[in-house]
């Protein structure tokens, strides 16, 4: 359904990055000609030759597994240089990447507080941090902000583009990849698309959604009021609704995606719920971006005991993403 590959970055070279992309190589070589993998040279000749390489980095750089140095905190700085351009020129469809050390690349220069506002930056476009997990799936309106801040980022601008990204996310998944055909004219897939309004369920800020203001007016005074103008394009949304119990009622199929307001309010019971199966999703920019949805883990790093089931999916979901969006 695409004819550029989906490029793939090593991430920190130390971690469990190269080690998880080279074995999901080994057991999905019929896929290994769509992906083109970003790392050094002398990894990726350890990679199957199906695969297209493209080397960053110093010719002769070797990681150590569980050893993380400055230099390879530049080469994965360098990796994601080359998929952001690569994208940009259409070399690539879209990138999945592989975990990087945040502290390693501050304190080498890198900006930006992850994946996500790196590629907002080389892009544009406004971005929303997503996750799918086998169960469950979440978007978040906030992330990387001090909790005190939150209340005060939620404004209309933030929740609409928070539940249009919901919106699309829900209808990724709404049918298997290969139901994703062209169809006979774009007003024929815009129509297909609005068969079923997506169910998105959005968490309270405060305790049992403010209780009418008893615990909190944010959601009385601001939130709801905004969410109530959004439901004419979005009539599957709801108001805000408890969050201890929001998450349950989406695992019995109440809603087709969770929006939570703030990073640990959806984080913790999506890593409850799914930790091996998740992926991280950067929507609301022009090009697809996923991720598996855990860190370098340095101290298992070379044991060959890391699991691939986070990074696989991150692959499946990048290509629904790139499938849909190019109808």
């Amino acid at each position: 359904m695409r004819t550029a590959p989906l490029a793939i970055t090593c991430g920190d070279p130390a971690g469990v990055g190269p080690e998880i992309i080279a074995r999901w190589l080994a057991e999905h070589g019929d896929q290994a000609s769509g992906v083109a993998v970003i790392g050094p040279r002398t990894w990726l000749e350890m990679l199957p030759p199906a695969v297209t390489k493209i080397e960053v980095g110093l010719e002769e750089f070797v990681a150590q597994p569980g050893k993380p140095t400055g230099e390879g905190a530049l080469l994965a700085w360098a990796a994601l240089e080359r998929a952001a351009q690569g994208c940009k020129t259409g070399e690539f469809a879209g990138v999945v990447t592989a975990p990087i050390s945040k502290d390693r690349l501050a304190n080498i220069g890198f900006e930006y507080p992850g994946h996500t506002e790196f590629f907002a930056a080389r892009w544009g476009g406004e971005p929303v941090m997503a996750f799918c997990g086998g169960k469950l799936r979440v978007v978040l309106a906030t992330w990387h902000v001090p909790l005190h801040q939150v209340s005060r980022l939620l404004g209309p601008h933030l929740l609409h583009r928070t539940v249009a990204a919901a919106d699309e996310l829900a209808r990724v998944f709404n049918k298997p990849l290969s139901e994703l055909a062209p169809l006979a004219s774009t007003d024929a897939w815009r129509e297909a698309g609005r068969c079923v309004a997506p169910r998105i369920g959005v968490c309270g800020l405060n305790p049992h959604a403010g209780e009418g203001g008893l615990l909190g007016y944010e959601e009385r005074d601001f939130i709801n009021p905004a969410l109530q103008h959004l439901r004419a394009e979005y009539p599957g949304l709801s108001s805000c609704e408890p969050a201890d119990t929001l998450f349950a009622r989406a695992l019995r199929n109440e809603f087709d995606v969770v929006i939570a307001l703030y990073h640990d309010q959806g984080l913790a019971p999506l890593k409850t719920i799914d930790f091996d199966e998740a992926v991280n999703v950067t929507l609301g920019l022009p090009f697809v971006r996923t991720s598996p949805d855990h860190g370098t883990a340095f101290g298992i790093a070379g044991k060959g005991v890391a699991k691939i089931t986070s990074f696989s999916n991150a692959v499946q979901v990048a290509e629904r993403l790139i499938a849909y969006r190019a109808r």
